[in-house]
């Protein structure tokens, strides 16, 4: 018998989702992340290991898992990580173990990671895996952004702009891809995408159940 919520029937049990949002820096992804977890109960946020110092205000195992670089190295050779990447002179990668086990319980989990990280997340997941690439309106508007946060030197957004185009050049390695001129209009495509693939037949577990008792109760 399919294993179904009683508060809403027809809501099968279901594997979850590796939920991907890459965009450029600047491009809106972490506002847009922010805004999906806040308006979905049903969505958790990865939290990555990282050799990166903390920042004000970050906290360990919440915002990420601060590590030094020989624990990172050490992760890596034990493939502790789905996906490992260095970034502006730091390593991030995502550790196996939390996101498998959201996989097998139904619970979708969100990915704030860039084109590298989402080409071996794909690799390792496969069909869990949907990746949403968000493209700012223009180049001129991403470094005036940039420029607007007033937290980089100008090394800084100059290096930002560089990996911009590099980043934008991976759009085809994306399912859906939109471009983020209307940040809340963005928003609500990149929810209705989620909740679009939620409804995959392929990821419904619970249906095969629900047919079965169908035709029995059809021969009855």
């Amino acid at each position: 018998m399919a294993q179904i919520d009683p508060k809403d029937p027809h809501k099968f049990k279901r594997r979850g989702i590796l939920f991907i949002v890459s965009s450029p820096s600047g491009a809106g992804k972490s506002t847009i992340s922010r805004k999906l977890l806040a308006a979905d109960a049903g969505l958790e946020m990865s939290v990555s290991a990282t050799t990166r110092p903390p920042r004000a205000g970050e906290v360990d195992g919440k915002d990420y898992h601060f590590v030094d670089l020989e624990k990172f190295r050490d992760m890596v050779a034990e493939n502790d990580f789905l996906e490992w990447a260095h970034v502006f002179g730091n390593r991030y990668g995502t550790p196996r173990g939390p996101v498998e086990k959201a996989l097998a319980e139904g619970r979708d989990v969100l990915f704030d990671i860039d084109w590298q990280g989402a080409q071996q997340l794909y690799q390792q997941a496969g069909g869990d895996v949907v990746r949403v690439f968000i493209f700012p309106p223009s180049l001129d508007e991403l470094e005036r952004r940039l420029r607007a946060r007033g937290t980089d030197t100008n090394e800084v957004i100059e290096g930002r702009m560089a990996r911009a185009t590099a980043e934008i050049s991976h759009w085809d390695g994306y399912d859906y891809v939109l471009v983020n001129d209307d940040v809340d209009q963005c928003f609500q495509n990149v929810k209705a995408i989620l909740e679009a693939e939620r409804l995959k037949r392929s990821r419904q577990t619970g249906l095969i159940g629900f047919v079965r008792s169908l035709a029995k109760s059809g021969r009855d």
